[in-house]
């Protein structure tokens, strides 16, 4: 994987989008150690919940397009698409709701995703569908991001929320709202419902104390058996983000 770009957007809060950057990031990362690519750059555009920066060992990069009055100036996203466009390499950009009409009216405006490809990248927006109560909005969010772009997409779907199906039981992936869309999906990722009182739990840990998965392996604040929950849901993510078509 070289000079790849990786924007994380969807509309609906609390849906996973620092999670997904985490993750995403972290499989990067051990990719670019092994082909010997340069270190992947991470960045955080979240103005109100800043979590992905609060991850020290990504190295994120906070990027403030809030101004003193409290509203978003869209040229400061200049700065994002500069620094990206300095220098190669892959990069993960974390996006919070209240950035996401902001940092996506100023992508399209500006054709910044002609301009990555132009200068050599390869560009995906990931975007995450939820299950349960959270279906319905997010499903909007995957049909809206997939119109106003032709960039390749990546489905990530969270379960944490409930199964992704409708009260008639239709899964999302067999609707006509997904196919219509379909065609844009390069590859999809399960984050799957596991079990709350252990794996939840140990996952919950992890990300509340901002630790990547190499760090839990060696912080004595984890025992054998949490160790050995967070290797399983990882080498489950990483082999599904192994199979989507880069």
């Amino acid at each position: 994987m070289q000079n790849t770009v990786h924007f994380i957007l969807q509309g609906k809060g609390g849906i996973g989008k620092t999670l997904v950057s985490t993750i995403l990031a972290q499989w990067i990362a051990s990719k670019d150690v092994a082909e010997g690519q340069q270190p992947l750059r991470c960045y955080d555009t979240d103005q109100e919940n800043a979590t992905f920066s609060r991850y020290k060992a990504m190295d994120v990069k906070h990027v403030p397009v809030m101004t003193d009055s409290r509203t978003i100036d869209p040229k400061r996203f200049d700065a994002l698409m500069i620094d990206i466009l300095e220098q190669d390499g892959n990069c993960v950009i974390d996006n919070g709701a209240n950035t996401f009409s902001p940092l996506m009216g100023y992508l399209i405006e500006n054709d910044c995703f002609a301009l990555l490809q132009e200068s050599g990248r390869k560009v995906y927006i990931h975007t995450i569908v939820g299950g349960g109560d959270t279906l319905h909005d997010t499903a909007m969010g995957f049909v809206s991001t997939a119109k106003a772009t032709n960039v390749p997409l990546v489905l990530w779907e969270n379960e944490h929320f409930g199964l992704l199906q409708s009260v008639s039981g239709k899964q999302f992936i067999e609707s006509q709202t997904y196919a219509d869309n379909s065609a844009r999906v390069v590859g999809r990722v399960v984050l799957a419902a596991r079990n709350a009182d252990t794996f939840g739990a140990d996952i919950k840990k992890m990300n509340t104390a901002r630790l990547t998965v190499n760090e839990v392996k060696e912080s004595d604040k984890f025992n054998v058996m949490e160790k050995q929950r967070i290797k399983v849901v990882f080498r489950d993510l990483f082999e599904q983000l192994d199979k989507v078509q880069w």
